[in-house]
């Protein structure tokens, strides 16, 4: 897997998943397996873009659940053949939603994944709707544990301030 910062890989065809992916948790790995399993029927490459930090961590100081050492070395494990991890700070968030829609572009994408309530772009102004003006983008409903539980980073978190590790373990599904 090559690793890219943002604006800086060009392809031909690509399938995408964007998201902050932070804990790479089983609610993760089903889209990226979707990812790749589309990329392989299309012939083209996968690649994942993701940020560094979490936007959660970066905006509400939220606790990280994967290095990016980690995160990567998860999203290899996976199959996905690039990833961009760009660097969120505080020029990125400046960004406006067309701009990251441009950066996209280049990577030109057949299908984009993403999860039903992505929004980019400054001030979250960017949606899935603007994205399925530009590309063919599939949402993803939440992934749910056996209990019916949403699986998230945020759920993941909250158990692992509760000390509630036996019930961390099974949601990430990769410890």
């Amino acid at each position: 897997m090559k690793v890219y910062q943002a604006e800086s890989l060009t392809l031909s065809g690509s399938v995408v998943a964007i998201g902050a992916f932070d804990g790479v948790h089983r609610g993760h790995q089903s889209v990226i397996r979707e990812m790749v399993r589309k990329g392989n029927l299309e012939g083209v490459p996968t690649v994942v873009y993701t940020f560094s930090p979490p936007p959660r961590v970066y905006f509400q100081g939220a606790r990280t659940l994967t290095s990016p050492e980690q995160k990567l070395t998860l999203l290899e494990r996976l199959g996905v053949t690039h990833t961009i991890l760009a660097k969120f700070d505080e020029e990125y968030v400046k960004r406006t939603a067309l701009e990251f829609v441009e950066e996209l572009s280049r990577i030109n994408p057949k299908c984009m994944i993403v999860g039903d309530d992505f929004r980019f772009g400054n001030n979250r102004a960017g949606d899935v709707s603007l994205l399925k003006s530009y590309f063919n983008v599939q949402s993803i409903n939440p992934i749910c544990c056996t209990r019916g539980e949403r699986i998230s980073s945020t759920r993941i978190r909250e158990l692992i301030v509760k000390g509630k590790q036996e019930q961390v373990l099974p949601l990430l599904g990769w410890m």
